[in-house]
């Protein structure tokens, strides 16, 4: 099983802040585990788990070239002595990425198929041929997101962190902010940073609540001004402040989710969005060896988190 590290959350120092009348802190998951950071650790624990109670040897799971969730299940799999299969969105380039070819490393197996047929990702007949073709696997869906998944993630806040009038974090597939949802206190309020353009993902994530029966003693709201273009877009806007966090706090954000949601929480902030003495969480949800990625893509340097 899956064993993580003490999670540590640091509290944020900074004039802005006293002169707002709020306490800001990092809930740090990307610290939980050298490899498998952030939320992909909660989403996977008992994913596998469960392919292995199901007398399962191998996981087959779906990602982009860049993938969080590839490279984490790869680490994970290999951990836990299962193979690993990674169905991978697009056309294989000559040479691997940094995060690609650190998951064939681990021994993950990598299929490229096109985009069209990637869209075929959760149909029944199409799972079947790759069934046929690849053995017996147990299936955990693009993003990791599904009930166990969910199960994992709302373990993520801890009694102590009962203190926090608010909890915020980013949103990609949904299943992150589904257990954060679940297990708020009475006074808690959620709030989620959307990374995707639309603004349909009020209904996917009310739809995955509902789904899974999740109830909550807390309120949440999901804001969606702050993905900067869409999802994997930036903006230099964007780079600018996760130089200026990192300068400022120590703290390492990727572009794609976590930089996004601290913006928009500064940005609340600066708007008066939250009443004075407001206690706010951000919750660090990993992801951090994408950065290298992005480097790769857009020649654009970000800070690098220290081994």
């Amino acid at each position: 099983m899956l064993s993580p590290n003490p999670i540590l959350t640091q509290f944020l120092k900074h004039s802005f802040l006293e002169e707002k009348g709020i306490e800001l802190a990092f809930k740090l998951l990307d610290l939980i585990d050298s490899e498998v950071s952030g939320n992909k650790f909660f989403k996977l624990k008992y994913n596998l788990e469960q392919a292995k109670a199901d007398g399962k040897n191998k996981v087959l799971t779906f990602g982009g070239a860049y993938s969080n969730h590839i490279y984490a299940t790869a680490e994970a799999a290999k951990a836990e002595n299962l193979e690993a299969i990674g169905i991978i969105r697009g056309e294989r380039n000559e040479s691997l990425n940094a995060t690609l070819s650190h998951a064939q490393s681990l021994g993950m197996q990598l299929y490229f198929i096109d985009r069209n047929k990637y869209r075929n990702k959760t149909d029944p007949e199409f799972l079947a041929t790759l069934q046929e073709k690849l053995g017996d696997f147990y299936l955990i869906p693009e993003g990791g997101t599904n009930k166990l998944a969910i199960k994992g993630t709302q373990e993520i806040l801890d009694p102590e962190d009962k203190q926090y009038t608010h909890i915020c974090s980013s949103i990609g597939t949904g299943g992150t902010f589904a257990g954060l949802h679940a297990s708020l206190s009475e006074h808690q309020k959620l709030l989620g940073f959307s990374s995707l353009k639309g603004e349909f993902i009020h209904r996917e994530i009310a739809d995955l609540i509902q789904k899974h029966q999740l109830e909550s003693r807390g309120s949440y709201e999901i804001f969606t001004t702050y993905h900067f273009g869409g999802y994997a877009k930036h903006k230099q806007e964007l780079i600018d402040f996760t130089w200026w966090f990192y300068e400022n706090f120590e703290i390492v954000l990727d572009p794609i989710y976590t930089a996004k949601m601290a913006f928009g929480i500064w940005d609340l902030i600066n708007k008066g969005y939250f009443p004075k003495n407001s206690k706010i969480l951000m919750i660090h949800t990993g992801g951090l060896q994408g950065n290298i990625g992005f480097t790769e893509r857009t020649g654009i340097e970000l800070p690098i988190p220290s081994k």
